[in-house]
């Protein structure tokens, strides 16, 4: 008695499958080192690099289960890492620009800049910010700009600052808020367009 199952076909199950697991073993093996190579390329965190080469070898597991064949297979596997790639940063990107703070301690150019040690690509997008952060504070008024300076790239104090120019602290405050919000909304373009 057969107990292999068959379709109306007549074709054995068992065997179809074990040469559908053998062709997609070999696909992995054979796509994984050129795959991974061209994510790493594009995506310079390790860790997110092999994140999104599992992600895509999954989808070609469950691209596998589906009654159509992929035809192509190389070209398919790095359409979808392409996607994939282009997933992560727009996740990347919808992390909104910094707002301004009110409060003595806050820098905004912490917050607003890249890291330097995030790769070559923060570091071109910290060099574009910087240019843009300068011209935008030439257009603020003299006493924004200067309070903005003193604060963010001196590192006074708001109170060392009012010592000095015999301002009200929250006067100060709110200069200082008034040229972040400035540079937010001349610096929202550029930065959509960096991450």
């Amino acid at each position: 008695m057969n107990t292999s199952l068959t379709d109306r076909s007549g074709y054995d199950l068992q065997t179809l499958m074990t040469e559908q697991n053998r062709h997609l073993t070999e696909t992995i093996v054979r796509e994984s080192g050129r795959l991974g190579g061209f994510i790493r390329q594009r995506v310079p965190d390790p860790e997110d690099a092999e994140d999104i080469l599992q992600e895509v070898l999954f989808e070609l597991v469950e691209a596998y289960r589906l009654p159509e064949p992929i035809e192509q297979v190389g070209a398919w596997l790095f359409r979808v890492a392409r996607n994939r790639i282009i997933d992560r940063f727009r996740k990347k990107r919808e992390q909104p620009f910094p707002e301004a703070e009110d409060s003595e301690e806050g820098y905004w150019l912490d917050q607003a800049l890249p890291a330097l040690d995030s790769g070559p690509e923060a570091s071109v997008a910290r060099a574009m910010l910087l240019e843009a952060i300068s011209m935008a504070l030439d257009e603020l008024p003299a006493r924004q700009r200067e309070v903005f300076i003193a604060h963010e790239l001196d590192g006074l104090s708001f109170k060392e600052l009012a010592v000095q120019s015999g301002e009200n602290l929250n006067t100060l405050l709110g200069w200082k808020r008034l040229a972040v919000l400035h540079l937010r909304t001349r610096l929202q373009p550029l930065y959509d367009e960096l991450s």
